[in-house]
């Protein structure tokens, strides 16, 4: 089969699945490396079989049936293996195989099919992610994505050693439906005399540990509005060096008030959630509102809009036509927001773009508050950075949004925005110098950086 197109990734079996992985969880991944379904099958007989990951490497059976197709090529490509894959895939998904499982790569199965261009592959895994998704929002136990680390890896059976037998020392072979034989593994680490595990020592089977990235940080809301906030060089940073806001969001805001406010005409009820560097509403105030309504919790960012020289403070309050059309709410949008529903306010254009909170909030907001606070014919927009460190996770939130955005009777229209990268490429460089957390990092070459732009109305 084809191998991968960047020499530096060795989708070999042999580099995949290492001499130090337990036999069983060598079978499965083999199985699903063979995309032989019926072998498959006959070893999924226990909960967490399809999510095994060899210990060294993290190759879970969804990467190794991905992985094994390798690139297209018009000489290599078999429809029929292919399809196999297909049908493995399906099956592990089945019993409970983790979309978003990591190895030592730090890829997913659908980073993995993603970079080896097996589209087909890739819509399963991320239909997979849709399922999940949607089931954790049926249970009401929304968690957002872990996509980085690695953190959702779920706890079934500790995988058992099993018994070998004289012959352990020899090459494993998975042999399938047709009688052909499964690619042959390196040799398995006995773990007793002559290969047989001592029956009165139970041993536990290592467990693979997700790669750690450094600047990775556990961020959420209150924590967040807990942290010292610094305004320098077009960028908000916290004091944990995350990024909350910066100055190459401008076009994605610029874009964002053409399509909410279309035309710009003057004398429209907008209401801003989420200030930050004031980027947006600085737009939106250029199109001559006759309502203007920010909310705001961060202590640090309240002082800045207050402070000697800021377009937003008292003197803006007051300039607006009527006493409170121009205003800035001090406090949490859950509160906010439940405020302005029982006084009645209704706007054409709402903006959403919050920092901290997980998508479950999100949800809350256009499910509980735009009903009542969107004008029949208005329209709402938020910033779209959900999952926005992977393209799977990315295209998953895409799809969740849209349909859980269809329950509460709105349509969506995705304006995609290409975005450029040259500046953004590193960590710790250009824009980004000085931040530790990257919230966009759609950046690398084999993921396209594309910035997805809702617009959203009522329904009919």
């Amino acid at each position: 089969m084809a191998s991968s197109p960047d020499p530096s990734h060795d989708d070999t079996i042999s580099s995949r699945i290492s001499p130090s992985c337990p036999p069983d969880t060598q079978r499965v991944l083999t199985a699903a490396w063979a995309h032989d379904l019926a072998a498959v099958k006959k070893l999924l007989d226990t909960p967490g079989k399809a999510s095994v990951q060899d210990p060294a490497t993290g190759e879970t059976p969804l990467h190794a049936a991905i992985r094994s197709c390798g690139a297209p090529s018009e000489e290599d490509d078999d429809p029929a293996d292919l399809e196999a894959a297909k049908k493995v895939v399906y099956e592990l998904l089945l019993w409970g195989a983790i979309w978003n499982d990591v190895d030592d790569r730090n890829e997913t199965p659908g980073c993995v099919a993603q970079r080896l261009g097996r589209r087909e592959l890739y819509n399963l895994c991320v239909e997979a992610g849709v399922r999940a998704e949607m089931l954790f929002g049926v249970m009401e136990g929304y968690e957002e994505l872990e996509s980085v680390d690695g953190e959702e890896e779920e706890e079934g059976e500790d995988i058992e050693v099993i018994d070998m037998d004289a012959d352990a020392d020899a090459e494993m072979v998975v042999v399938g439906e047709d009688g052909e034989e499964a690619p042959e593994l390196v040799n398995v680490e006995s773990s007793g005399q002559n290969g047989a595990a001592e029956e009165d020592e139970e041993e536990e089977a290592p467990r693979f540990q997700p790669p750690k990235d450094e600047t990775e940080a556990d961020v959420n809301s209150e924590a967040y509005l807990r942290s010292k906030l610094t305004y320098s060089d077009g960028k908000l940073v916290d004091d944990d060096g995350n990024g909350v806001m910066m100055a190459w969001e401008t076009d994605i805001m610029r874009r964002s008030v053409d399509a909410l406010l279309p035309g710009k005409e003057p004398g429209k009820r907008i209401l801003n959630i989420g200030f930050g560097m004031g980027i947006i509403d600085t737009m939106f105030a250029e199109t001559k509102p006759a309502k203007h309504h920010v909310i705001e919790a961060h202590p640090g960012v309240l002082e800045h809009i207050s402070s000697p020289g800021s377009k937003f403070g008292s003197a803006w309050e007051e300039s607006g036509p009527a006493p409170g059309d121009f205003k800035i709410y001090k406090g949490k949008w859950q509160e906010v927001c439940q405020q302005l529903l029982e006084e009645g306010q209704v706007y054409d254009a709402i903006y959403f773009d919050t920092f901290g909170e997980d998508y479950s909030q999100l949800r809350k907001f256009f499910t509980e508050f735009i009903p009542g606070l969107l004008d029949g014919e208005g329209r709402f927009g938020f910033f779209n950075g959900l999952g926005a460190d992977r393209l799977i996770c990315y295209d998953v939130y895409t799809k969740v949004a849209e349909l859980h955005l269809t329950d509460a009777g709105l349509d969506v229209d995705w304006d995609v925005i290409d975005v450029d990268m040259s500046h953004l490429a590193e960590a710790g460089k250009g824009e980004w110098e000085g931040v530790k957390r990257r919230y966009w990092t759609l950046d690398s070459k084999f993921s396209p950086a594309l910035y997805r732009l809702p617009t959203c109305t009522f329904l009919g």
